[in-house]
């Protein structure tokens, strides 16, 4: 059975525009499997991971970070 992830839009993502330029994924994932060296830049997943439990996605105001299936 295949298993879910996050994936980053890059496209979509602006750290910036989260509060202190910290991105709201990153603190929402119980796991703390989304990473950001340093505010205002841009987070990054680890797909072998992941939970796909989707917190982050529920939290990201830009709509930036998807849960799929791997």
């Amino acid at each position: 059975m295949p298993g879910k992830m996050a994936l980053i839009d890059y496209k979509k993502c602006h750290p910036e525009k989260c509060d202190s330029g910290i991105c709201a994924g990153v603190l929402a994932c119980p796991h703390k499997l989304i990473k950001q060296e340093a505010p205002y830049e841009i987070p990054m997943t680890d797909p072998f991971l992941c939970q796909g439990c989707g917190d982050c996605v529920r939290t990201c105001p830009l709509k930036a970070i998807q849960i799929v299936r791997m």
